[in-house]
């Protein structure tokens, strides 16, 4: 393999991993699982934070949480240092919802490890963590 052909098979793997999580029960998308899992790690950001970490407009983010909000699981506080903005919290509903989502990964991750050993699996998280450092400076 070439290092021509990393793109593809990294995009390929990704759409691969989606099509395993999309064949759970889950009740929410993939993007609304990022976001309450995000949402779960910095409690209290505000949406243009969490827009900026997922890499979408501001307004798909707006519809992201009204979406999350409808269904119970995140709420928007104002932001006591700005009238303007808005900080997201998680509800005691989503708990168990991120238990869920947490079962699913692990489960998807396994099965995308399979017949790797740790010590390769460590590698592969090296490299990946080492390539993604390299893609994120500017």
């Amino acid at each position: 393999m070439s290092v021509r052909e990393l793109s593809f098979l990294l995009t390929d793997v990704k759409r691969l991993l989606r099509r395993e999580y999309l064949k759970s029960d889950l009740p929410i998308t993939p993007m609304q699982a990022r976001a309450l899992v995000y949402v779960s790690r910095f409690e209290g950001l505000r949406q243009k934070a969490l827009s900026d970490i997922l890499e979408i407009q501001p307004i798909t983010t707006a519809r992201l949480i009204d979406q999350l909000s409808d269904e119970g699981l995140v709420e928007r506080r104002p932001d006591p240092t700005d009238r303007r903005a808005h900080c997201l919290y998680l509800t005691d509903q989503a708990q168990a919802l991120l238990d869920d989502i947490g079962v699913v990964v692990e489960d998807v991750n396994r099965k995308a490890v399979a017949g790797l050993s740790a010590d390769e699996i460590d590698q592969l998280l090296h490299l990946l963590k080492v390539m993604h450092s390299n893609l994120s400076q500017d």
